[in-house]
């Protein structure tokens, strides 16, 4: 694991008429580390995603991406200067091919003009082809090439999970956020998952934080830990001493 700092966020929060949502919210994440954000429901960490993205502009405080600040911009433009997300409830085009659905995160990397695009023009043809073998490369990555022209709707459950991360992937991003992404599976599919999270840190060389509620998921793959509790960071450092930790604890299982 690098020194980089990938993610930073100080004093980070957010309110919404008199409720604190989230408030005063710091952390730190190094380049290749795994991270956990943990903590009961209700407890801020779907809010703390929607500040680091764009989607709410913080009231206090600020984050930045590799010394860079993001808090405050459009989720666009965060996602174009490195951070990628997938969701609780996953987004996938159901519509589309699974190809299809990777090469939109490709868009941040391949251009042509919708002129060129309307009378398929040479530059078209050749900026597709490019996006086709890369979409493929990704999907090989998930083994998920054998089912690039299928329905994403059509895909059993933990696929479009799959699916999900290798869109967020193709954006090329610093930082990847997943938002619960075992919600949903069984035992089999979250235990493919742990490996797939875990090829993705080391594939892509990618730095990564999850939500996530299953303890057996997050202590098997995340090195550190943040718990939240009512907004506020309850408890942070290495992710056994966290799960040991008896406030933690209570907090989950009460008195």
């Amino acid at each position: 694991m690098s020194d980089e700092v990938v993610l930073k966020a100080e004093n980070l929060g957010v309110q919404f008429g008199g409720l604190k949502a989230v408030d005063n919210f710091n952390i730190e994440i190094k380049k290749g580390q795994l991270y956990g954000l943990i903590g009961p429901n209700g407890a801020g960490k779907t809010t703390i995603f929607n500040l680091l993205t764009g989607v709410y502009k913080p009231t206090e405080g600020y984050a930045e991406l590799c010394g860079k600040k993001i808090t405050g911009l459009s989720p666009v433009k965060v996602n174009k200067m490195g951070v990628a997300r997938t969701f609780q409830n996953i987004r996938l085009f159901s519509q589309m091919s699974v190809l299809d659905n990777v090469k939109v995160g490709l868009h941040n990397r391949y251009k042509y003009g919708t002129f060129q695009g309307i009378l398929r023009l040479p530059k078209y043809r050749k900026t597709e082809r490019e996006m086709d073998a890369e979409a493929f490369r990704i999907l090989k990555i998930f083994d998920l090439d054998q089912e690039a022209s299928f329905m994403s709707s059509n895909l059993p459950y933990g696929k479009q999970r799959k699916l999900e991360i290798a869109r967020a992937l193709a954006t090329e991003p610093k930082l990847l956020l997943l938002d619960e992404p075992a919600a949903g599976m069984n035992p089999n599919e979250t235990a493919e998952l742990m490996d797939t999270i875990k090829l993705v840190r080391d594939k892509f060389d990618m730095t990564i934080l999850l939500i996530e509620h299953d303890m057996h998921l997050v202590s098997g793959i995340c090195e550190q830990l943040t718990v939240l509790n009512f907004g506020q960071v309850l408890c942070q450092g290495d992710t056994k001493s966290v799960l040991t930790n008896p406030e933690v604890v209570k907090a989950y299982l009460g008195d």
